[in-house]
């Protein structure tokens, strides 16, 4: 397993998505302990990220986080939360941030992300995030859902490169960022935040937990292709995975993809079903 390097602070490869979560009441107690549980168990190794958003449930997914946080030291976890494109201006971002502030009870987020491309302009969004960063109120920030070209424009931007992370769909069944975004993210020393790791199951068409491939690799290695799909993303240790679950079982089974290697002949293997692609294709989002 190779530590994430995000701006100078190392985070384990496996984080703990949100998306969600919180949204219905009934299963609170059941998200909670999932949480709790990923990050003691993720302590063992290193400092876990968690990742929210105030759109997440209109700020109900911040504040089950800051409830299942708040037993832990703060040092201890990398937070990440993310801006409306709305709400990303000089006067709106710092009232969107400190919001997201309270709700997760701490006074600092480790990274602040936008969470994808909107009518304000970029320029004045970099503005407001190096404001927050002066004021302390977070230590980086970054963007999400930025295409290629999106990369490009933030970085002809006064304080544009001081973007530490992009966060996109990245799974098995959807490579297409690999064609020019991840070429230009390493170009750039970017690591990559990958959300929907493991593809929502066959709900993108894939057909993913069916292939016989993944499923006799997996059972040879005595995992789930659930983890196999985990190890895969995670692979070059330049990307944080960040799946999202409810359930304990779940979220231990994640972390423990982090120690599953395979070998080269496995890894073709895997690839000549899903290949890399040879051709510019839009960037995936949900």
């Amino acid at each position: 397993m190779k530590m994430v390097n995000l701006a100078g602070q190392k985070v384990l490869p496996m984080g703990l998505g949100t998306w969600h979560m919180g949204d219905d009441t009934s299963r609170r107690s059941l998200e909670i302990a999932a949480l709790q549980a990923g990050i003691k168990q993720g302590l063992k190794r290193g400092v876990v990220a968690v990742d929210t958003a105030e759109m997440y449930g209109e700020g109900r997914s911040e504040t089950l986080v800051g409830e299942a946080i708040s037993s832990f030291v703060r040092s201890d976890l990398y937070l990440i939360s993310k801006v409306y494109p709305w709400n990303a201006s000089m006067d709106l971002l710092p009232k969107s941030l400190d919001a997201s502030l309270q709700r997760l009870g701490t006074d600092y987020l480790d990274l602040y992300l936008l969470h994808w491309t909107g009518n304000i302009s970029l320029t004045e969004t970099v503005a407001a995030m190096e404001a927050a960063k002066k004021a302390g109120k977070i230590l980086h920030w970054g963007v999400s859902n930025f295409d290629t070209a999106d990369m490009q424009a933030l970085w002809q931007i006064e304080n544009g490169n001081h973007c530490v992370t992009n966060e996109v769909l990245y799974n098995l069944g959807s490579r297409g960022i690999e064609y020019d975004l991840i070429p230009w993210m390493q170009a750039h020393q970017l690591p990559l935040i990958a959300y929907s790791p493991i593809a929502q199951a066959d709900t993108l068409g894939n057909h993913l937990l069916a292939n016989p491939v993944l499923k006799e690799i997996a059972t040879n290695h005595q995992v789930s292709v659930f983890q196999l799909m985990l190890a895969w993303v995670i692979r070059n240790g330049e990307t944080l995975a960040i799946p999202q679950s409810s359930q304990v079982k779940h979220v231990l089974a994640n972390l423990a993809a982090m120690d599953l290697e395979l070998s080269a002949t496995e890894w073709q293997a895997i690839a000549k079903y899903y290949p890399k692609p040879i051709k510019k294709q839009p960037l995936d989002v949900l």
